[in-house]
């Protein structure tokens, strides 16, 4: 019965824990445009690395 005494607050802690975390993510922005976040890893990226082969005058990109 005593152990109460120590998980109560302990618990009482993680929920004050959690709803900052919550409250931070919430003013951060993090749960803005959550459709394109997850449809990203569908997708790949165009990477800037050249064909093997060619140079950068062959594939249309300045050298600058």
């Amino acid at each position: 019965m005593s152990i109460l005494y120590v998980l109560i607050p302990i618990a009482i802690i993680f929920v004050f824990v959690a709803i900052g975390v919550f409250v931070w993510a919430v003013r951060s922005e993090q749960f803005e445009d959550l459709e394109r976040h997850g449809s990203d890893i569908l997708f790949d990226e165009k990477q800037n690395t050249p064909v093997k082969g060619t140079t950068k005058a062959q594939s249309g990109k300045s050298a600058k």
